[in-house]
């Protein structure tokens, strides 16, 4: 999947596209943030200055004070929120405990008053849970880590969660997937501010993709359904995963449940939200990717999991996790090769 709203991206955009102008970015950072939400961002909007681009970096907190990372690290800022000035982007970081925990009213309160004075607000990662919490979601597309995408949908059911999505641009609304997502949006936006040359020329420096290839699902397990609450059910569900190349016909799996063909299908679509047979596709496509983790070759992996045919698990790869599957496992593969490893039988065919 390319990143959402990425036929809006191309262009110079009307924020920040003032030529003689610098366009200030202020960051709103807090105790426990993640440091690469604010450095991965920054450090775009600084190479872009070698291209012609001019952005004003800043820092800032709810109250002034000094904030300390999850790293440990101590991060100064240039003052409070109140007193920020000729806001053009509001960028709201995010921290692991966001997602978790309760967001304390001076965060919240800080990033609705820096939202107000900005031309555009983005967040990277689980800052858009600080957004939603201050009510800037609401009735908007936003994305976040996809470890929390359920999450954030569950708490802010007025939110329209895109679990897959890189970033998304809802309006003068911007939210971005985990932690290195944060480059991809900051790179977006200088594409919106300068073009798509200067964004490409950033890109290329800090030698990054421009556009990511697929979403968010290369990064995820490609099942991330819950458990169901029928016993029988669950009992299902454990024996295709336990044998993902069994036959596993929505006929053989009522028969192994002991209900109608009829039945099961409506007990997967209540509790797993699914039919039978694209349950299995997601084990089977699950059970690939651990496959092409090993190394196996993409005809071994399809043979393996029951799906018989390479082009077949292609197709179904490229649905779900929005990549082909050697594309996949050359971009997540160990950084350490196995010299004993088998050549590839897959070697001339195409990777559609």
């Amino acid at each position: 999947m390319l990143p959402s709203d990425q036929d809006n991206i191309g262009g110079v955009g009307a924020v920040g596209s003032r030529a003689t102008e610098a366009h200030r970015v202020t960051a709103l950072v807090f105790d426990g943030m993640t440091l690469l939400d604010l450095a991965g961002p920054f450090e775009v909007f600084a190479e872009a200055a070698k291209f012609g681009a001019r952005y004003e970096l800043e820092v800032r907190s709810s109250d002034g004070a000094a904030v300390r990372a999850s790293t440990g690290l101590l991060v100064q800022v240039d003052g409070a929120v109140d007193a920020a000035t000729d806001v053009g982007t509001a960028l709201v970081v995010g921290g692991d405990a966001l997602a978790v925990r309760p967001i304390g009213a001076d965060l919240t309160t800080a990033a609705a008053a820096l939202s107000r004075r900005a031309e555009r607000t983005a967040a990277v990662c689980t800052g858009a849970f600080v957004l939603a919490a201050a009510g800037l979601l609401d009735g908007r597309r936003a994305t976040t880590h996809w470890q929390h995408a359920r999450l954030l949908s569950a708490a802010f059911p007025q939110v329209s969660v895109e679990s897959d999505a890189i970033f998304v641009r809802d309006g003068t609304i911007f939210t971005s997937a985990g932690v290195s997502a944060g480059i991809d949006l900051a790179l977006a936006l200088v594409e919106r501010d300068h073009g798509p040359e200067v964004a490409r020329s950033v890109a290329q420096s800090l030698v990054v993709f421009l556009q990511r290839p697929g979403g968010q699902s290369q990064f995820s397990p490609s099942l991330a359904l819950p458990r169901p609450r029928t016993p029988v059910l669950r009992q299902v569900i454990d024996a295709v995963a336990a044998d993902p190349a069994a036959d596993h016909s929505v006929t053989a799996l009522a028969a192994r449940a002991h209900v109608s063909p009829r039945h099961l299908s409506r007990m997967f679509q209540q509790e797993l939200g699914s039919s039978p047979s694209k349950y299995v596709e997601g084990v089977r496509v699950d059970a690939a990717i651990r496959l092409l983790h090993a190394g196996k070759s993409v005809t071994a992996c399809a043979h393996l999991v029951g799906i018989g045919s390479p082009e077949t698990l292609r197709r179904m790869f490229l649905a779900r996790v929005g990549v082909p599957p050697r594309a996949y496992q050359q971009r997540f593969r160990t950084t350490e090769r196995d010299s004993t490893a088998m050549p590839d039988d897959d070697e001339g065919l195409p990777d559609r």
